[in-house]
């Protein structure tokens, strides 16, 4: 089967749907590979180059769609574009369809199915497919780049002979993959940052990205703000309210704003109003990367920037990945073809669209004729985690039973273990002569003592006592020595099996000690 990609029609879109490199991983698949002439000049990648990579050169659409049996986009069809598909024909695009009914509607009347890669499922599986995330996370970091173009001051503050420039102040408005890049490309650039979103489970990692969480001193739970899938959901107008208050006094104090908040099939939420504009001070700039769903603030224009009578200039780009097409072309042709590799498990070159799969199923939206969206939610969210044991608090009154208990209990070992022990010698002393009992007697204490002293000691504290241990193995081969001289035989040989079992720990404690100090030692 081939795999092909067409050049983009929507006016600017300079992203393409297949790299060189994604190509060649491709063709392991065992596909064959074609690209429109054309299509990858705005991203870099020339005919020549594809051609060097194995992928087939093709003059125009028509006869791309016509060779190819999967076909890989960027932006979401056009019609003229639906209409060269067949039903043995497999799309895989953005295609938006909670808003492009009719399309959808007519990609089914065509037989073909559907793949929309912006309703990949938010699974950890399916991460790698995640084409939103790959693209919000550019556009998050372009957009810091771009008010910094329109800026025209420092992010870091500087103290210079000429005088002190303070930092730039950034406000990232929501926390999503997109906020999350401009945070990090904010506090990198050494601005002051900013961040705030509905959801407060994420207060840790913009903290942990070296910015400061906008608190709403709010009676509700802030916790009204998470959906399914990680998305933002809509907020109670009390929230609302406070939310705006805490915006409009911000505002005066604020460089930069950078807004990101959208809701699933919804209109975007206005979040930065007119007045708020209005009190920020000239040469401030706003960004809005909600722009194309009518923006989070209310003078945003689609696709323009603008200065506005107090000089704020508002951005509202829409194409801020294909603005670094190269990069976007790559990680989006790198999701792709995780998508081709799930739907290839036999690595043979042939497509198996395999509907009980969570990835591949959430994903579709057209199959065999009929609409598949909106898919069902996936069969497995996570792997569950087992259920921590439940822990019964204890009584004051139940824990003193229960450690008299567990002390009866020791107290009877002992007494068990010294009557076995005392029986032992008593055996021992009835054959034995007084003078061997004499040494036996002091070997047992030794036995006792050190087994007492050594095993009580927690294993992590092990390390630390090498040292002891080798002071009283040397107290021990002392004692040896001054026994060896005896006549007894039994005598000597217990005293040289204690010479060569302490001298073995000695030397042994030695070595991993200085195995231990070398592993601090610079190289």
């Amino acid at each position: 089967m081939k795999i092909g990609s067409p050049r983009e029609v929507f006016p600017g879109e300079s992203r393409v749907a297949m790299t060189p490199d994604s190509a060649k991983q491709l063709q392991k698949l065992g596909y064959e590979c074609a690209i429109e002439s054309g299509a990858g000049l705005a991203a870099g990648f020339s005919d020549a180059v594809y051609a060097d990579a194995g992928v087939e050169v093709l003059g125009s659409a028509e006869e791309l769609y016509a060779a190819s049996d999967v076909i890989a986009k960027v932006r979401p069809p056009e019609e003229a574009e639906i209409s060269l598909l067949t039903p043995d024909k497999t799309l895989i695009s953005f295609f938006y369809p909670a808003s492009n009914e009719a399309l959808m509607e007519a990609a089914k009347e065509k037989g073909a199915s559907v793949i929309a890669m912006d309703m990949v499922p938010r699974i950890s599986r399916a991460q790698k497919m995640d084409a939103l995330s790959s693209m919000a996370n550019i556009a998050g970091y372009r957009a810091v780049i771009e008010a910094g173009n329109n800026f025209g001051r420092f992010f870091t503050g500087q103290v210079t002979a000429a005088g002190k420039v303070p930092p730039a102040k950034v406000l990232i408005v929501g926390a999503g993959v997109a906020g999350l890049a401009a945070i990090g490309t904010s506090t990198s650039l050494g601005a002051i940052t900013y961040a705030f979103d509905v959801r407060p489970e994420v207060a840790e990692q913009i903290e942990s990205m070296g910015a400061e969480f906008v608190y709403l001193e709010f009676d509700e739970e802030q916790t009204d703000g998470a959906a399914t899938g990680g998305y933002a959901a809509p907020s109670s107008p009390e929230f609302r309210e406070a939310q705006l208050a805490k915006f409009r006094e911000m505002a005066p104090e604020m460089d930069i704003v950078i807004t990101t908040a959208l809701i699933p099939n919804r209109d975007a939420p206005v979040l930065w109003t007119k007045d708020m504009v209005e009190m920020m001070k000239p040469g401030s700039v706003i960004v809005d990367l909600a722009a194309e769903r009518g923006g989070n603030c209310e003078l945003t224009v689609k696709d323009e920037k603008i200065v506005t009578d107090n000089g704020v200039t508002i951005i509202g780009y829409t194409d801020f990945p294909s603005r670094m097409a190269a990069q976007s072309s790559t990680l989006y042709a790198t999701n792709v073809r995780h998508m081709m590799t799930d739907l290839t498990p036999e690595k043979d070159g042939a497509v198996n669209h395999n509907m009980e799969d969570d990835v591949i199923r959430g994903a579709t939206i057209t199959h065999a004729g009929e609409i598949t969206f909106p898919p069902p939610p996936p069969k497995i969210q996570a792997i569950a985690a087992k259920p921590k044991p439940t822990v019964v608090e204890l009584t004051p009154e139940e824990k003193r039973a229960k450690e008299l208990e567990e002390f009866k209990a020791q107290t009877k070992r002992q007494v068990t273990l010294l009557t076995i022990g005392g029986a032992l010698l008593l055996g021992v002393g009835l054959v034995a002569p007084a003078s061997f009992m004499q040494h036996f007697i002091v070997f047992v204490l030794s036995i006792f003592v050190g087994f007492q002293v050594i095993w009580n000691v927690s294993h992590a504290l092990h390390t630390p006592l090498m040292a002891i241990t080798n002071a009283i193995s040397s107290i021990i081969i002392v004692g040896a020595l001054m026994q060896i001289g005896s006549g007894s035989f039994l005598v000597i040989l217990l005293a040289a099996l204690s010479i060569f079992m302490a001298g073995i720990n000695i030397f042994g404690g030695f070595l991993v000690t200085r195995r231990m100090l070398a592993m601090f030692q610079k190289s």
